[in-house]
Parts: C-alpha cells; structure tokens; sequence
C-alpha cells in the first residue's frame, strides 16, 4: 500500500514543529537513519513509507496526494481539542479558515478528490503544542507526547 506521512509546522516556532520529531521517531522505529536536521533530504522513504516534513499544507501538493492510497497529516494544535494526542479519520471538504495562510487537511483532500478524482484514505495525529516561542527546542510537554503520537502512527502503518 503506497504510503504518505506528512507533516507540518513551523519548526522554528517551538512546538510548531513537533511533526518533525514525530517524523524523526517513525523513521528510527522502521529501521531507518532519522535525520538530523530538518534541511536534510526530503522526503525519506523508510519500509515502503515516504515521509515528508513541510512548513504548511497548499493546494500544489494535491497531485503528490493524487498517488498515494494512505496519508498521515502530522500536526501540532494549541489545545482546541480535549485530547494531548488527537487521532481522527479525515474525509474531504472545504473548511474555512481565518488564515488567508491556512489550508486544513480536509480542505487539501477536497481538492485532490475535484481535481483528480482520487482520494487516499487519510488519518490526521494532532499534537499539543504549549509553547510557541522562536526556537527550534519543543517544550517537554510536548516533547513528552512523542512517544505516544508515533505509536498511534505505527499502529495505524500496520494495520
């Protein structure tokens, strides 16, 4: 099954970029070298699983959507919902945003599905973030949800 984990967030806004280290984790869990640094190559293919870490979703990336069967969304959330590790099944539909910089999951799937009549089955592991400052360290909070959040993504691998 042709595979996508894809993360998002601004690694250098703290907590923002937990989906890199969620990356870094499955990629050693799967037998993989994680890399070091963000700017290595992107993306990694590990056990027939490509994953790939980006600053935000945008409507390009449909097409690469358009050929996967199964895509992870990756991401860091501030507290909205109640659970520190949120796991939910996706379906395509446009969602509004307040941000003109903001392009939900969902939204992406809608186009890929408009567009090239295709739709991988999509899972989104949302992360509490709890600080957001200018630097590339996550707090230990979040930190300490890493563990928990790769583990929901492999089980979801193996299934």
């Amino acid at each position: 099954m042709n595979t996508l984990v894809l993360g998002y967030g601004n690694a250098d806004r703290q907590d923002d970029g937990v989906a890199w280290h969620v990356i870094r984790q499955l990629i050693a869990a799967l037998g993989g070298e994680a890399p070091f640094e963000m700017e290595e190559e992107n993306p990694i293919t590990i056990a027939d699983v490509d994953f790939l870490f980006l600053l935000q979703l945008t409507p390009e990336l449909s097409e690469m959507l358009a050929g996967y069967d199964r895509v992870c969304f990756v991401d860091a959330h501030t507290g909205a919902v109640p659970e520190d590790v949120h796991f939910e099944t996706l379906q395509p539909g446009f969602q509004q945003s307040p941000f003109t910089h903001h392009l939900t999951p969902n939204s992406l799937l809608s186009m890929t599905e408009s567009i090239y009549h295709q739709c991988p089955r999509s899972i989104l592991v949302s992360v509490r973030g709890f600080e957001f400052g200018f630097s590339r360290d996550l707090s230990k909070p979040t930190a300490d949800l890493i563990p928990q959040s790769a583990n929901l993504i492999l089980k979801w691998l193996s299934s």
